[in-house]
């Protein structure tokens, strides 16, 4: 197991950018041009990030990017 220390500055500048990169996946796969076998490496990139942001985040913020299991179009 690896671990680090951060300052305040940079745990909400990580948070930031997991903010946007699961922003900008959530928001590709409502793209339909997409290939399902990108849509599952998507999905599983986006699970990795959550883990990571569950580590820096409240956890209000991270309510706010919990997946539904629901039925996906693509699998």
């Amino acid at each position: 197991m690896l671990g680090f220390m951060l300052n305040q500055m940079e745990q909400k500048e990580l948070e930031y950018l997991l903010k946007r990169e699961m922003d900008e996946i959530l928001h590709d796969f409502q793209d339909h041009r997409i290939d399902h076998v990108v849509k599952r490496a998507m999905e599983e990139r986006y699970q990795i990030l959550f883990r990571l942001f569950k580590r820096v985040a409240s956890p209000q913020e991270c309510s706010k990017y919990i997946r539904t299991k629901q039925i996906r179009h693509y699998e």
